[in-house]
């Protein structure tokens, strides 16, 4: 059973009644509309505990007197704080689909900020809505999601950010402009990593589900599983149904450095390292590898990525000090290491007299503020959809690698296919459980 967008709008209020996005639904041509200069934008908010409060406040206070907050959604009434008392005007929902049956009309744009398992289908009904879409990252859950949502925002026409807020910090931006300079000259090699042993919880049991958590709703597409609280509201991330473990954590921030620096798109090999593969849970240590093509004047690239204590194994070959860094470029002429808020050029020695350059990249208006100002027909947002959507294909690729064993194999990013390998191949797509199949 599938289901379009009319008959999305005709059964979601239904008590119970699940709801299936096709892909393939026949739908009007896009709206490339954006909301008028003087107006004023409705949004609604899916996910309003932690991080999405964090959003909720971050594009308020952006958007200031522009904003209307004309809708909350959350499974979890303890989660979401005070959120509705502070916006009382905003109505109530604990079921997306039923807030898009009711509000559709009604609402410009939306904030995403559900676990990772939960991101695509609301998204994919915002977007077949032509609602524009702030969403948490990592983008989805899976490959072939990321890739929809992408391909379906830039059909539908509407302004997108992925929340990779670290991509306004300057320091960013600096190293961005010292690679573009070719002071290490051609970049040939990129290590980036996480400093972190997270993954691997222990097994829960079961508990009663409090009376403030719809569990169901909080499962949406994934498997049925009994509640405990060192899943929900947190401990998800480092379970496989639910969450991306540190590489969709934190890959799409860290990653963000040698994407942005490098132009890079999609990885044409992928391989990876790591303890053995537990079935359920993400692991504590892991490293990914990517090759990428010659493309845009720069040679073929291969990019690492580990979750690491103490960071990778280069570090301490070349005495290196992690502490603060998270990136490494190799180039012809030298290195470059840094993280979000410090850079430094190797050796050292080398570069003693480099002067500073002058800046290029402009300094964000702020992360909300972008994409605010792209909908009302400014610039698109630094990290809308078109640019991060490659970012977190190859994000989720290295976990498809590690969970697939590790071995190598060739991508053929067009098709989303895995040569030679078909228990990757598998993992491209989640199944969903009944009543969320999507074609």
């Amino acid at each position: 059973m599938t289901q379009n967008r009319r008959n999305f709008l005709q059964t979601t209020s239904m008590a119970g009644g699940a709801v299936l996005l096709g892909a393939n639904s026949a739908l009007a041509q896009p709206s490339r509309s954006r909301v008028m200069a003087n107006d004023k934008i409705n949004v609604a908010f899916i996910g309003i505990g932690g991080r999405g409060r964090a959003n909720l406040n971050g594009v308020v206070n952006q958007g200031k007197e522009e904003i209307n907050v004309v809708a909350l959604c959350d499974v979890d009434d303890k989660r979401a704080g005070d959120a509705y008392s502070t916006f009382p005007e905003a109505s109530k929902y604990y079921d997306y689909r039923k807030m898009f049956d009711e509000m559709h009309k009604d609402i410009d744009a939306v904030v995403i900020s559900t676990p990772d398992h939960t991101h695509f289908h609301p998204s994919h009904a915002a977007l077949e809505l032509d609602k524009h879409l702030y969403l948490e990252k990592p983008m989805a859950h899976n490959v072939w999601e990321v890739r929809q949502l992408t391909e379906l925002a830039r059909e539908r026409g509407v302004a997108t950010q992925l929340g990779v807020q670290r991509h306004t910090i300057e320091n960013m931006h600096r190293v961005v402009e010292w690679i573009h300079a070719g002071f290490i000259g051609e970049v040939t090699e990129v290590y980036s990593w996480i400093d972190s042993a997270r993954g691997m919880p222990k097994e829960p049991g079961s508990m009663e589900v409090p009376d403030d958590v719809k569990w169901d709703l909080w499962l949406g597409p994934a498997r049925s599983r009994e509640y405990h609280n060192s899943i929900c509201p947190y401990g998800w991330r480092f379970w496989w149904d639910y969450g991306t473990g540190e590489m969709g954590n934190w890959g799409c921030h860290i990653l963000d450095i040698p994407y942005w620096a490098l132009g890079l798109k999609y990885p044409t090999r992928v391989w990876a390292e790591g303890p053995e593969v537990d079935r359920k849970r993400t692991p504590q240590q892991i490293s990914t590898h990517f090759d990428f093509p010659a493309a845009d004047g720069r040679g073929p690239v291969t990019l690492h990525w580990s979750q690491d204590k103490g960071g990778p194994a280069i570090l301490k070959q070349k005495g290196l000090d992690p502490k603060g860094n998270n990136t490494l470029f190799i180039g012809e002429k030298g290195m470059l290491l840094c993280g979000f808020g410090q850079r430094k050029l190797l050796p050292e020695a080398d570069f003693a007299k480099m002067a500073e350059l002058e800046p290029t990249i402009e300094k964000s208006p702020g992360f909300y503020l972008e994409w605010i100002n792209a909908m009302k027909g400014g610039p698109a947002a630094t990290c809308n959809f078109d640019y991060s959507g490659p970012m977190t294909e190859t994000v989720l690729l290295g976990n498809v690698a590690y969970r697939a064993g590790g071995e190598a194999f060739d991508w053929d990013a067009e098709n989303l296919q895995v040569s030679d390998n078909e228990r990757a191949q598998m993992m491209i797509k989640d199944r969903y459980r009944s009543g969320w199949r999507i074609e």
